[in-house]
């Protein structure tokens, strides 16, 4: 009996727990950059061509030093660029946030493509998970426990945001310029300096979320990597109430609605697959509809266009 079959159906929540930690991960990386962005006032809509930007440089990196957490240094350098260029750019007279960020999207996402063409083939090393299931004997045991180690800072990150946000006066004036540009200038602060900073920290993590995807999981660089993860972490940020904490669990359940299909497909249920597979983005259409409607978004900052 193979240790699939020994497991049965107790299989499937294990694979769902350890799916939605490997696919959770680029949206946790993103969606927490994302919300520190939107605090101070500004949506980043670029970050999936930072994302694959990320990727890329991470996977190059890696292959040409043989350190995959210089990959991921490298690919959070490349994120700061991106994204105090998204900044910079923004800060600019009659310079739409959004048309930005549309446009270094897909600057950024032709540039990974171009500049990676030939990385398709070669593999990198990557990172070393941390295993958590060496208790067992189990194949698929020790498969979901074997963590990602950008899962755990990630997780660390969420909190560390949480309270800098919160408890610190970076933190506190941060907030006070994504409220009120006019009472920030009052206040003798400098809107444009903090956004640019909020972005350049955005686009780190939308670095290392790439990384994770080009050295974790799937753990290689093709132009097919991302499937809309980077958009997919902005529908995230408004579902957690621009709450790095609650970014941790609206990534696990993005990441856990990807892993339902792969579990079932392990165990013979092939019945409705392509439907499962789609659950994600169903979830973020019904998000985006759910909670665009007019007037004040609850929890949202008030200098970003959504309020408006």
């Amino acid at each position: 009996m193979s240790d699939a079959s020994a497991l049965g159906w107790w299989g499937v929540p294990l694979a769902i727990l350890g799916g939605a930690i490997r696919v959770g991960t680029p949206l946790l990386w993103v969606s927490l950059g994302e919300t520190v962005t939107e605090k101070a006032g500004r949506i980043n809509l670029g970050l999936e061509g930072t994302l694959l930007m990320g990727a890329m440089t991470a996977f190059a990196v890696s292959l040409a030093s043989g350190s995959p957490w210089l990959g991921v240094l490298a690919a959070a350098g490349v994120g700061i660029l991106l994204g105090a260029l998204h900044g910079a750019l923004c800060s600019l007279n009659r310079v739409n946030d959004t048309a930005m960020g549309i446009a270094l999207m897909l600057a950024g996402s032709g540039l990974a493509f171009w500049l990676g063409k030939p990385l398709i083939q070669p593999s990198a090393p990557g990172l070393p998970p941390i295993a958590l299931g060496d208790w067992s004997t189990l194949a698929p045991v020790k498969a979901a426990l074997a963590i990602n180690p950008l899962f755990a800072l990630g997780l660390a990150l969420a909190f560390a945001t949480w309270w800098a946000l919160g408890r610190t006066r970076f933190g506190l004036r941060l907030r006070v310029v994504g409220d009120s540009e006019n009472a920030a200038r009052a206040f003798g602060l400098s809107p444009t300096a903090y956004r640019i900073a909020a972005t350049a920290f955005g686009g780190a993590c939308a670095g290392v979320g790439g990384a994770s995807l080009s050295l974790v999981y799937p753990g290689a660089w093709s132009e097919a990597l991302s499937s809309g993860q980077g958009v997919m972490a902005v529908a995230l940020v408004i579902f957690a109430r621009w709450d790095p904490r609650r970014c941790v669990l609206a990534g696990l359940l993005f990441g856990g609605a990807s892993a339902i299909s792969p579990a079932l497909q392990a165990l013979g249920y092939s019945q409705g697959y392509y439907l499962l597979a789609a659950l994600p983005y169903a979830l973020t259409l019904a998000l985006l509809v759910g909670l665009g409607k007019p007037g004040p978004s609850h929890g949202a900052p008030g200098e970003l266009s959504l309020n408006r």
